[in-house]
């Protein structure tokens, strides 16, 4: 059960987990391109999903993420959300964070229903985060149960602090 400020919500997809081949997905970027998961070539690939990054925790996770883990060889880290590339730019322009991949799946919901993150009544993503391998598995999996809380930033941190680098 997740929930969105207390209130239950219908999550839509099947709901990826450990061990799952990473379906394929599109994408925008800040430029209007439309961006896929073969696309991301690093080694290990984080998926960090928020509802907005106009929101508090939201601006927080995204910051922490990639302050935290964009330290790390063979790591890439992505934010993806269903805000407008425009809005996107802007929070990145704001932020001061010139390495931050935001992507925007506003447009095809396509991310959001094969990970099982969107958000049947606000169409928006739930709060998660994802890491893949170089084979797309993915080999972390967490999913807060209410969206408007922080995830577990120190248990993601020590999950990348053991991959194997090279």
């Amino acid at each position: 059960m997740v929930l969105f400020k207390g209130k239950q919500v219908t999550l839509l997809g099947k709901q990826a987990k450990v061990g799952d081949q990473a379906e394929d997905f599109k994408v925008i970027n800040n430029k209007l391109e439309e961006v896929h998961l073969k696309d991301l070539k690093e080694k290990y690939l984080v998926i960090s999903v928020v509802p907005s990054l106009d929101t508090t925790v939201c601006d927080l996770q995204t910051r922490t993420v990639n302050e935290e883990l964009g330290k790390f060889k063979d790591v890439l880290v992505v934010t993806i959300s269903n805000d407008l590339p425009f809005a996107q730019a802007r929070w990145c322009g704001a932020s001061g964070l010139t390495n931050v991949i935001t992507l925007s799946d506003y447009n095809f919901h396509d991310f959001g229903m094969k990970f099982g993150v969107l958000i049947d009544e606000l169409k928006l993503l739930a709060r998660s985060v994802f890491v893949l391998d170089s084979k797309r598995k993915i080999i972390y999996a967490e999913y807060a149960s209410e969206t408007s809380q922080h995830l577990d930033y120190d248990q993601l941190l020590t999950f990348i602090k053991t991959l194997p680098e090279g």
